[in-house]
């Protein structure tokens, strides 16, 4: 789905008051008076508060949705290799986009059936099940075990970058980094995050033998 400038900024705004008062908390009627604009014109280019959030989703997505399928069909590379990118890819996105993983987190702590944490449940699920393809492939070639579960591994990602971030700043503290520039301390995050998960998924999902 393609949005023009207008729906992205109205979508950016939905984003940023989501995170801050959840979806419940926000009205149509904020989003607009924040976004500058009528009621109006929510409603004729999304229909409903619920179709915005769905279009907060599918911005924000739409386009690791694609990076994963284009390289799925790469076959200069392996899969372990593959799963690397993917990792790089998650963490970037985990930092670059922390207002929406913000809302992810707040309407899945809600555990309410249906509405937006179903939306948010069948998100993950399209997103697992590319992900599922690439390690099928590792296992058809003899790359990766077998008897791989997938989704629990999947939530050691999720739930190691989320708590990374969550606990940033008592992470500087214990590592004496009070001093460094956030640019810099982020970047330093980043690469510790990378490793840490690259070594995990290798141990959960290479036939290597441990030296």
């Amino acid at each position: 789905m393609e949005f023009n400038e207008k729906q992205i900024s109205i979508i950016n705004t939905a984003e940023r008051l989501f995170s801050i008062n959840g979806f419940d908390g926000t009205s149509v009627r904020d989003i607009a008076h924040e976004a500058g604009i009528n009621v109006a014109m929510i409603s004729y280019y999304f229909g409903s508060k619920e179709k915005l959030m769905e279009a907060v989703f599918e911005q924000k997505t739409s386009k690791m949705r694609l990076k994963v399928e284009n390289m799925l069909q790469e076959e200069k590379l392996t899969n372990h290799e593959k799963v690397n990118i993917l990792i790089e890819d998650y963490v970037d996105r985990f930092l670059s986009q922390p207002q929406f993983h913000k809302v992810m987190l707040l309407e899945q702590l809600s555990d309410k059936p249906g509405g937006i944490a179903g939306m948010i449940d069948e998100l993950k699920k399209r997103n697992l099940a590319l992900i599922k393809k690439l390690i099928q492939e590792g296992q058809k070639s003899g790359e990766f075990k077998k008897n791989i579960d997938i989704a629990l591994m999947m939530a050691t990602m999720v739930g190691t970058v989320s708590q990374m971030i969550i606990s940033r700043r008592f992470y500087r503290e214990v590592n004496n980094m009070e001093h460094l520039p956030e640019e810099e301390f982020t970047n330093y995050i980043r690469k510790k995050l990378c490793a840490h998960l690259k070594n995990l998924f290798k141990s959960t999902l290479t036939n290597e033998e441990k030296k």
